[in-house]
């Protein structure tokens, strides 16, 4: 045998050793076939209704048309904050686009005596709790910071830090168990707030401590310009298994489905059969804010595919397909959504102008030497445009 024949056989040899190896190595680390999350629908894209074994809801006409109504008025509504804040009204704004179902079928399944931790997006709830849209407006503009008793309506300031509101609803809801109250708390927060400690520490404090708190999780499958797939290896309803409580998903553009197991999870809490958690499973149509440019993260395809699911048209279809809304109805609709529109509209341009100083003047109850440096050093920058207005005038009279 020559060398070179005995060198060709040992890098047969290796090569088929070395494909054996990686063909093994292939086995043993494929991922297992992944099924399809579970979904809860009462209400197809397609106005169909259907039924599921574990929520049954029975709504007369009127409540239907009620539902409907809260969505078309609660889009309509923050519509305009959006033409508001794109005029130099106000500051920011962050529209629900795309989520009205989840919103208002999870809100119109709680009782009065229920208590609600939002974070900023959630206008459909305070529409539901009986906020005054105007009223949310006033912190988005500055001139308050939040522009409501939290006691007269169940409805807890809009929370703007991510996540803390989870681990506020937790302590709460802990509190109404010692009381031996029989009411339930609700905390919204987003796809993205569920990556963040606070909510991990609510859902730990809440099971150990059987709190009657739902967590309604909006998964609009974007966090900013972060997609949901890159934030959790799991569904997100399914973290709850790890903690010890039940977790759902459920149609988020089905406001039946919405309200339906909210309504479930609610009075489960309230039975003492302790924190449940929710996921909304929905798109956010808009941009994050009105600071965002979602066009520079996500394709237009993947918005008008969900555009065919549309939360409101598919509750139109369905009442008008059962003949339970006739044109009439529905033209006062938009003409009530337009009137109120209207009073938004002139009651934010009748706000006063924020006082730019006043920021500082709750920031420390007894002051502090850094603050009053800040103070006045913005004290001087905005004296120095009244300067440069001075002296322009001054130029213009000579």
């Amino acid at each position: 045998m020559t060398v070179e024949g005995t060198a060709a056989r040992s890098k047969t040899r290796r090569s088929g050793g070395t494909a054996k190896r990686a063909s093994a190595a292939k086995k043993k680390t494929a991922a297992p076939a992944k099924a399809e999350p579970q979904l809860v629908q009462l209400l197809t894209p397609e106005g169909e209704r259907v039924e599921h074994p574990d929520y049954a809801l029975d709504l007369t006409p009127e409540e239907l048309r009620g539902l409907y109504r809260d969505m078309v008025l609660t889009r309509r509504f923050d519509a305009e904050a959006t033409a508001l804040q794109r005029q130099g009204e106000l500051g920011l704004w962050a529209s629900l686009l795309g989520q009205e179902a989840a919103q208002i079928g999870s809100a119109r399944a709680l009782h009065d005596d229920d208590y609600v931790f939002p974070t900023y997006r959630e206008h459909g709830v305070a529409w539901c709790r009986g906020v005054p849209p105007e009223n949310l407006l006033g912190m988005f503009r500055g001139v308050n910071n939040g522009g409501w008793d939290p006691n007269s309506n169940n409805f807890h300031l809009y929370t703007i830090v991510i996540g803390s509101q989870a681990l506020h609803a937790t302590g709460y809801a802990m509190g109404v168990a010692k009381d031996g109250a029989d009411s339930a708390v609700i905390a919204y927060f987003g796809d993205g707030a569920s990556s963040q400690g606070d909510v991990a520490e609510a859902f730990t404090f809440s099971a150990v401590y059987n709190a009657p708190v739902v967590f309604f999780c909006q998964n609009n499958q974007w966090a900013i310009s972060e997609p949901t797939e890159r934030q959790s290896r799991v569904p997100i309803y399914q973290r709850a298994a790890g903690f010890g409580f039940p977790g759902v998903r459920v149609d988020g553009n089905d406001v039946l489905a919405c309200l339906a197991v909210t309504k479930a999870a609610v009075e489960r809490a309230r039975s003492g059969e302790g924190p449940m958690l929710v996921e909304a499973f929905t798109y956010r149509m808009g941009a994050h804010t009105t600071s965002d440019d979602p066009t520079k993260y996500r394709r237009d395809e993947e918005r008008e595919a969900w555009e065919a699911k549309d939360p409101i048209l598919r509750l139109r279809t369905y009442l008008e397909k059962e003949k339970l809304a006739d044109a009439k109805f529905l033209e006062s609709i938009d003409e009530e959504s337009d009137t109120m529109a209207k009073r938004v509209r002139e009651a934010v341009r009748a706000m006063p102008d924020p006082d730019p100083m006043a920021m500082f003047e709750h920031t420390y109850a007894d002051g502090h030497a850094l603050v009053d440096e800040e103070r006045e050093q913005f004290a001087q920058y905005l004296a120095s445009f009244a300067d440069e207005n001075e002296s322009a005038a001054a130029g213009e009279g000579n």
